[in-house]
């Protein structure tokens, strides 16, 4: 029989970083974040849990792993030859498809660690955008702050987005809401009841594209205008 430390030093030389914060993320995904332990992502993994300690010194340290891989994946790469606000509507755009592709990542953007070198670079690339469009610093950082609270609105409020639900449940969860719109006495909220089923099941291609559009064109009626606040004539 191998000796327990022999045996956890030959799965951290077997067992990268990357290799970790994958199946995390990918078991973050399907169960949601309160499932994700480090005992849990050991057995996943075939380690002891020792061998995970190795390279994250708790779960706080393995969720900030996590949410630096989440920012990595936003495209910065802005498009030079676009105007401002097509440049900021492609960051949130990629903000959006990467929350999209991964349940667990809103979650670990509202609470967790903002400041991983990917998440510094995205919110620099955002802030020159916003300043190459004639906003000021404050103004910008507010854009820049809105933007990526605007993202996350989108994605949390998708019908039926819950990321510690299965399909299953997360399907019966909107059937439900929907029938409780429709059950509504017609007479007192003829919207409501004639509305049940796209507020419930609206188009998510819908609610996504009109949610950037809205935001977008927000952000550009106020470019150039001064402060709310300011002293009229300066």
């Amino acid at each position: 029989m191998t000796p327990k430390p022999a045996r956890d030093t030959a799965e951290r030389s077997r067992l990268s970083q990357a290799a970790v914060i994958e199946r995390a993320l990918a078991l973050g995904d399907a169960e949601g974040l309160e499932a994700l332990t480090i005992r849990r992502l050991a057995q996943e993994l075939g380690v002891t849990p020792m061998a995970l300690y190795w390279h994250f010194r708790g779960k706080e340290e393995l969720l900030a792993g996590l949410a630096e891989r989440i920012w990595s994946e936003i495209d910065t790469d802005v498009d030079l030859a676009a105007g401002w606000a097509d440049q900021l509507r492609g960051l949130l755009k990629s903000l959006v498809g990467v929350l999209r592709a991964h349940p667990c990542a809103s979650q670990l953007l509202v609470a967790g660690e903002k400041e991983s070198e990917s998440a510094l670079k995205a919110t620099e690339v955002t802030l020159a955008v916003l300043r190459s469009g004639g906003f000021d610093q404050p103004q910008a950082s507010e854009v820049a702050r809105s933007t990526l609270w605007t993202g996350l609105m989108l994605v949390m409020s998708e019908p039926g987005f819950d990321p510690g639900l299965g399909d299953a449940e997360r399907a019966e969860k909107i059937r439900s809401a929907r029938a409780h719109l429709a059950v509504l006495p017609p007479d007192q909220y003829p919207c409501l009841v004639a509305g049940a089923t796209t507020r419930t099941v609206a188009a998510p291609e819908f609610h996504f594209r009109f949610g950037i559009d809205l935001f977008i064109a927000g952000v550009q009626a106020v470019a150039g205008q001064p402060p709310a606040g300011a002293a009229a004539g300066g």
